[in-house]
């Protein structure tokens, strides 16, 4: 597996592992699109246009093809498998991270796909200068990667339904003076 930044023409491929990813999610974020997508799967299309756009940080993770003959035998090379994404937000009005969706096609889940790309995310950030990365998602997933209730570092969710499911991670530039509400990009108020 190869862990990359995404090219412009990864785009249709991310949107088909986002699709696969969250199509059977029954509590998927974001309402199902006309042509049958999970609203994630648009959300990164969003992304894309927006300013919070941090093309640093969208991440493919690609499957190796295997040997000729064999049942992984790719002819067609490496296929996009996964992807990840952070983009520009903001904390009490100072920038900052919000992360997600993390896509991984089905057929690659519990894997290892999934930790590579927030791994290789997380490092990314932290050598950019990043002060620190929220997300919402399930505290017994990301919390392996450091994840820990938003709260306990003083950063408020945009709704405080979301409990313990919003989550950070300060990275080296995390200032204790960073706190407040956190606002994802402009993309994530169309859900």
């Amino acid at each position: 597996m190869l862990i990359r930044r995404e090219h412009p023409s990864d785009a249709p491929a991310i949107r088909a592992v986002t699709t696969a990813a969250f199509r059977e999610v029954p509590h998927s974020a974001a309402p199902v699109d006309p042509d049958g997508a999970p609203g994630e799967a648009t959300l990164v299309g969003w992304l894309r246009d927006d300013p919070g756009w941090v093309p640093e940080l969208s991440l493919v993770a690609e499957s190796a093809p295997g040997p000729a003959g064999s049942d992984t035998s790719d002819t067609a090379g490496p296929t996009v498998v996964g992807h990840v994404v952070a983009s520009r937000g903001l904390l009490a009005g100072r920038p900052a991270l919000g992360l997600g969706p993390l896509s991984v096609h089905p057929s690659h889940q519990r894997l290892g796909t999934g930790s590579a790309l927030m791994h290789a995310l997380l490092g990314a950030a932290d050598a950019m200068g990043e002060p620190v990365v929220v997300l919402l998602g399930d505290p017994a997933y990301y919390s392996r990667f450091g994840f820990v209730p938003a709260g306990t570092l003083g950063i408020d969710a945009p709704d405080p339904a979301w409990g313990d499911y919003f989550q950070a991670r300060a990275l080296s530039a995390w200032d204790d003076g960073l706190t407040g509400r956190f606002a994802y990009a402009a993309p994530f108020d169309r859900l």
